[in-house]
């Protein structure tokens, strides 16, 4: 597959499972497309930044040859599959219960929505002096 079919598959994929797999329904909220908007900024930033030193070079068959300042356009297609990907999963995931614990210990399913108080008092590290 070239970096466009790639990229293309992975938008699709996105859409899919944002809309009807896990059905977060982040792509129809103002406040995704907002904090894409910063996301978007910071990756053009640092796309510009790696193709144009040669980090990442593509071969011009596999790309469609659209580029925005150095990068292929379907860079900006994976990267939006990426970064909505993990939010979809994070509101999904979120939405159920499912919260670290303040310091790594595994996740664990809870209901009734916010921290309890020993969570709260856990996350305060205590100092020996």
């Amino acid at each position: 597959m070239t970096h466009t079919e790639v990229s293309l598959v992975a938008v699709l994929a996105t859409i899919v499972l944002d809309l009807w797999i896990l059905r977060t329904r982040l792509l129809t909220r103002r406040v995704f497309w907002v904090s894409y908007a910063i996301v978007l900024f910071f990756q053009l930033l640092t796309n510009e930044w790696l193709t144009s030193r040669g980090v990442f070079r593509y071969d011009p068959d596999a790309i469609l040859g659209w580029r925005v300042g150095h990068a292929p356009v379907e860079d900006f297609l994976f990267g939006f599959a990426l970064v909505t990907w993990s939010m979809c999963w994070w509101t999904w995931w979120g939405r159920r219960g499912v919260q670290a614990g303040p310091f790594g210990e595994r996740g664990r399913l809870r209901r009734g929505g916010g921290p309890r108080s020993a969570d709260v008092e856990d996350a305060t590290p205590s100092r020996a002096d």
